[in-house]
């Protein structure tokens, strides 16, 4: 598996025009699948201010469609690879624009520091911004191990899932994670509940304040991509096109 050219599984690829202004590729995130944005694109594709927008949603690698494989590592260089591979292979005419949720964030963060040139601007939703002095507090452990807990308690198969292990180890709770966001120079938009445990949103204030980049988006939710948080996406796709007619 790892010996050929990595791609992941296009779930969802609609335009409403037959010449797309921007193409808006949206990443899931860990023991996820693209399924997360089923409710969002409906809201997304029923809004004719919207119908030159391209959508794509992919599944990352050991999730949903895409490959999984015990070859596999489950990092950032791997799923980095698919997911340009993926873009390439899109053909996109003009901008294209990444939405990560959670997982995906560090996902879209590092691969817009790498392929400048393919990305115009980043939507993040429910952003991980984890500082490495976060990995030594033991609230942010105590909420980690019950974040796993939750999972478990779920998917109990997933204890044992190398894609699900591994993304949490590696990707995730990458201490390097924060660097990627004080280097990261695309306009980017956090979109973030103020009731999400998860994402340590203390540290948005201080990257906002050091990068002039970024903007925020709060919302009254919790970790998921809900409706409060797919009105707000709508409206910066929306903002994202009109600057780019």
């Amino acid at each position: 598996m790892s010996k050929q050219k990595l791609k992941l599984a296009k779930t969802h690829d609609e335009c409403a025009s037959k010449s797309p202004k921007i193409t808006v590729v949206m990443l899931h995130g860990i023991s996820s699948s693209s399924k997360t944005y089923d409710k969002a694109l409906e809201h997304l594709e029923s809004s004719d201010a919207l119908k030159d927008v391209r959508f794509v949603t992919f599944d990352l690698l050991g999730s949903g469609e895409s490959p999984k494989s015990d070859e596999l590592n489950y990092g950032f260089e791997e799923q980095l690879e698919a997911l340009d591979n993926s873009i390439d292979d899109l053909n996109a005419d003009g901008p294209v624009v990444l939405v990560g949720h959670s997982m995906g964030c560090l996902i879209s963060i590092r691969y817009a520091n790498s392929h400048k040139k393919k990305v115009r601007e980043l939507i993040l939703i429910s952003p991980p911004i984890y500082r490495p002095d976060d990995f030594k507090n033991p609230v942010f452990i105590a909420g980690q191990d019950a974040f796993k807990k939750a999972v478990f308690q779920k998917d109990p198969t997933m204890k044992d899932d190398k894609a699900f292990n591994n993304e949490l180890k590696n990707i995730v709770m990458n201490q390097n994670n924060y660097g990627f966001y004080e280097k990261n120079d695309k306009p980017t938009t956090l979109i973030f509940g103020l009731a999400d445990q998860i994402i340590a949103s203390f540290n948005i204030p201080r990257l906002i304040k050091k990068k002039k980049n970024y903007a925020a988006v709060e919302t009254p939710g919790t970790h998921g991509v809900s409706q409060d948080k797919y009105t707000k996406l709508a409206e910066v796709v929306k903002r994202i096109l009109n600057e780019t007619i």
